[in-house]
């Protein structure tokens, strides 16, 4: 194997205006990709304390936390592999484009809830788009750029743009905390008057979080006349040699242990995601700086009202400021996440092994997270955002690799399916489980802790150990790609 060559012929591509349009709408899907994801975590405890009246550590409130993490991801995951296989059979642009297209009208008609069910089927939408894209956009990336060093570079810089959204969903948030009181009053359109209901309130700063995901639809429509097709895909499917994908042919012997591994440690990964870093939003309120500073902004209002505030004003306060701390939080790791992935675009064209490459952020990940949540995420704010950037770094990072490696490993009439099954099987449906395993365990009895907060920090702690060790086990059976050439 060589570092950074190509084979005999296949020189890099003089990126002209269709290339650099192609990376474009590619970082946009990449972006808003987690954009949509990462909305949940910062708007599920004023979302859930509204259409469901559940108090934030009560039975009720975990168990519809766990709904809203997991069952978006069964069906992010089964469609997601079904997306998979549409790639391959019907083209990548094609689905490409109508994967973002649900996935932003979802994320918009999800501001609209009048009730948790039908917040939690428009979640579903939004993952099923958001699973089809990123199987659909790495294949397409992976195939527009076939010289290896190039593809390594376009691939790893272009999934950067992950962490982007995961920015500016935090900023989004903050923007919409800061003015949603300005903002017009939210009324149910009559196309979703079949789900019944009524909006409470017409100006929650959720609501206008989640209304804000349509946005990646719009340079979509524009551009979308202009984006080429997968050429390698298309000259076969024109020739009539294109080979129907199966799923039963990952499994063949030759695939058998790629598709397994790679599955696994896909799951690994966004078990650490969602079993931990994104539980931050619920975790950051029990941290005693945030409940001084919960005490001062109830102080103030009460000083500057002349009154005492009653219990709901104390309770909407003291969600404004978490939410505020917690968007705070997830902005450094978000930024940690955007370092992360930037680390491994470089990295992936001077590490010729990959797992030594995705050992650069296992094993220092294996030591830190654990700590991060044990300790940091219970005691001491500042240090949180030290420990938050580092797990976003150690974590995020990984997501690129496997951007990066999966096209390697499959042929092209499988490379949507197989990239469809690790990704959405292993990563969606069994990885973002640990969101729920999480939320299930922190409120049992024998998990140490005085407060709910503290109880689901000690179990992220407990869970991002277990996952990361998984992962490095497995990581010793991860099969080395024979060759940097794209196998057809």
């Amino acid at each position: 194997m060589t570092n950074g060559t190509a084979s005999p012929g296949v020189e890099p591509q003089k990126m002209n205006r269709t290339l650099w349009m192609i990376c474009f709408i590619a970082c946009v899907g990449f972006a808003f990709d987690i954009y949509e994801l990462l909305m949940l975590p910062l708007i599920v405890r004023p979302a859930l304390m509204e259409l469901v009246g559940a108090a934030p550590g009560s039975p009720e409130f975990a168990m519809w936390v766990g709904r809203l993490f997991y069952i978006p991801a069964v069906a992010g995951g089964i469609f997601g592999l079904l997306g998979g296989w549409l790639t391959d059979r019907f083209g990548r642009r094609r689905v490409l484009t109508y994967s973002i297209l649900l996935y932003a009208v979802g994320a918009f008609a999800a501001g609209f809830s009048t009730s948790v069910w039908m917040l939690l089927f428009f979640r579903c939408l939004v993952f099923v788009g958001v699973c089809v894209e990123f199987v659909a956009a790495v294949a397409w990336l992976a195939e527009l750029f076939p010289h290896p060093k190039q593809r390594e570079k376009v691939l790893g810089y272009t999934q950067a743009f992950s962490s982007i959204g995961g920015l500016l969903v935090a900023v989004a948030n903050g923007l919409c905390l800061a003015y949603a009181a300005k903002f017009p009053v939210i009324h149910l359109p009559e196309f979703l008057n079949l789900f019944g209901g009524r909006i409470g309130d017409g100006q929650a700063a959720w609501r206008y979080t989640l209304m804000s995901g349509l946005i990646p639809a719009i340079p979509l429509i524009l551009i979308r006349p202009f984006l080429p097709e997968s050429p390698s895909w298309k000259a076969k499917r024109d020739a009539g040699t294109l080979r129907r994908p199966s799923i039963r042919e990952l499994f063949s012997p030759e695939l058998r242990r790629t598709t397994v591994v790679s599955t696994l440690m896909f799951a690994c990964a966004f078990g650490a995601a969602f079993g931990a870093i994104q539980q931050i939003p619920r975790i950051v309120p029990g941290l005693p700086q945030v409940e001084e500073k919960v005490a001062a902004a109830v102080a103030a209002k009460e000083k500057s009202g002349g009154r005492p505030l009653t219990v709901p004003e104390k309770k909407k306060t003291e969600s404004f400021v978490a939410q505020e701390v917690a968007a705070s939080v997830t902005k450094v790791q978000e930024v940690g996440g955007l370092v992360g992935r930037l680390l491994l675009a470089v990295l992936a064209v001077v590490i010729v092994s990959r797992r030594k490459l995705l050992r650069v952020f296992q094993i220092p990940g294996l030591v830190l997270i654990p700590f991060v949540f044990a300790y940091a995420a219970v005691e001491d704010l500042r240090l949180l955002y030290f420990g938050i950037f580092l797990a976003g770094m150690l974590t995020v990072g990984q997501f690129s690799f496997w951007g990066n490696y999966l096209p390697r490993v499959y042929p092209l009439h499988l490379r949507g399916t197989g990239e469809g099954f690790a990704a959405n099987i292993g990563g969606r449906l069994i990885g973002t489980s640990f969101a729920w395993l999480t939320s299930v365990l922190a409120v049992q009895g024998w998990v140490p802790g005085g407060d709910p907060a503290t109880k689901l920090a000690y179990t992220a702690a407990g869970v991002a150990l277990a996952v990361y060790l998984a992962g490095f086990v497995l990581s010793f059976f991860l099969p080395e790609p024979p060759a940097e050439d794209l196998p057809e």
